[in-house]
C-alpha cells in the first residue's frame, strides 16, 4: 500500500541451528534475497571460524553484508544500519522478498528499530574502565555496574567486558542510568515491517549439532586459516581475532593447549554462546518461535506477513 513501511523477515536463533539453509530454501522458493545479520561474516577471509555460507551453499542466492571490511577495520552495529538498510529498501523495490538472516541480535534489532543515541567514546574513560578490567576482572566492573543499573546488571553477563564498559561508560558521561536511557528510546525509529522468526531447538539436539560443527570447522581448516591471517600481519588483539575459534586457536598455535582441548574449549565457548544469544532473543516480544523443520508453517506465516 502507498507509504507502507517495506516488509522483511528475519530468520534468527542460536549458532548452528540451521538458519542459513533454511534460509536460502526460502529464498529459492519466495524470490528472495538475504541480507548477513552476522556480526562475523562481515569480515573478508574470515570464512571457516564465521561458517560463511559457500558460493555452492548459496545456491544461487545473492547474498549482501558478507565479506565487505578487512578483519583490522573498525566495524559495529551502527555501521552495519547505516550499510543494511539502504540494502533492504533496494530488494524489496525490486519486489523481492528480503531476508535478514543471522544471530547478532544487536545488529538486527539496529536494523529494525534504530540506535540509542549515545555520547561519542570518551577515550580517556574508556581506557580508564579497560585498564581496570585487565587488572581486577570484569566482574569487579560488572559488580559496580549492577550498583548502579540493577537491570542493565542483570541483562549484561559478568563477563561481556565490551557492554559492561560501554554502560558505564554512557552512564558517566549522561548521569542516567543505562537502562532507562534505552527505555526511553524503546527502538521506536521503525523503519520496517518485520516477521521475525527464530529457529527452537531443545538443548539435547542444539549442542551436539554445535560439537559436530566444531570439530568440522577444524577439520575444513581452521587451523589454516587462522594461521594464515596472522601471517598476513592481522593481530592477534583485533576484535575480529578474539572471536570465537579464532583466539582459541591463537593460544593452540601459542602452544598453551593441544588440538583436543582446543576443540574442547570452543564446543564449551560456542555453547554458552548459544545461551546468551536464545536470552537475547526471549526479550524480543514479538518473537515467533518455531522449530526448524517445520518448513510449510514457516512458509505460510511468511505469505500471511508479506500479503496481509
Amino acid at each position: 500500500m502507498p507509504g507502507a513501511s517495506p516488509k522483511l523477515v528475519v530468520i534468527t536463533g542460536p549458532t548452528a541451528s540451521g538458519k542459513s539453509s533454511l534460509a536460502v530454501d526460502l529464498a529459492l522458493k519466495m524470490n528472495g534475497e538475504i541480507v548477513n545479520a552476522d556480526s562475523m561474516q562481515v569480515y573478508r577471509g574470515m570464512d571457516v571460524g564465521t561458517a560463511k555460507p559457500s558460493l555452492e551453499e548459496r545456491r544461487g542466492i545473492t547474498h549482501h553484508m558478507i565479506d565487505v571490511i578487512r578483519p583490522d577495520e573498525d566495524f559495529n552495529a551502527a555501521k552495519y544500519g547505516t550499510l543494511a538498510r539502504p540494502l533492504v529498501r533496494e530488494i524489496v523495490g525490486r519486489k523481492k522478498v528480503c531476508f535478514v538472516v543471522g544471530g547478532t541480535g544487536l545488529y538486527i534489532k539496529t536494523l529494525l528499530g534504530g540506535l540509542l543515541a549515545c555520547p561519542p567514546v570518551n577515550k580517556e574513560l574508556r581506557t580508564g574502565l579497560q585498564k581496570e578490567s585487565e587488572e581486577q576482572g570484569s566482574t569487579v566492573l560488572h559488580e559496580r555496574l549492577a550498583r548502579l543499573d540493577p537491570e542493565s546488571g542483570s541483562r549484561i553477563h559478568p563477563n561481556d567486558k565490551i557492554r559492561i564498559i560501554r554502560a558505564l561508560e554512557i552512564m558517566a558521561l549522561t548521569g542516567q542510568p543505562f537502562s532507562s536511557m534505552a527505555k526511553e528510546h524503546a527502538f521506536r525509529d521503525r523503519s520496517f515491517g518485520s516477521l521475525r522468526i527464530c529457529l527452537s531447538l531443545e538443548r539435547e539436539l542444539l549442542y551436539p549439532r554445535i560439537n559436530k560443527r566444531t570439530v568440522s570447522m577444524v577439520e575444513s581448516g581452521l587451523l589454516e586459516e587462522t594461521r594464515g591471517l596472522l601471517q598476513e600481519g592481522f593481530s592477534r588483539e583485533l576484535k575480529a581475532m578474539k572471536a570465537l575459534g579464532y583466539r582459541h586457536v591463537i593460544e593452540h598455535l601459542d602452544g598453551l593447549f593441544d588440538l583436543d582441548e582446543t576443540i574442547r574449549r570452543i564446543q564449551r565457548d560456542t555453547r554458552r554462546y548459544a545461551k546468551r544469544q536464545l536470552t537475547w532473543f526471549r526479550a524480543d516480544p514479538g518473537m515467533l518461535w518455531v522449530e526448524p523443520e517445520r518448513k510449510a508453517f514457516i512458509e505460510r506465516k511468511i505469505e500471511e506477513f508479506l500479503f496481509d
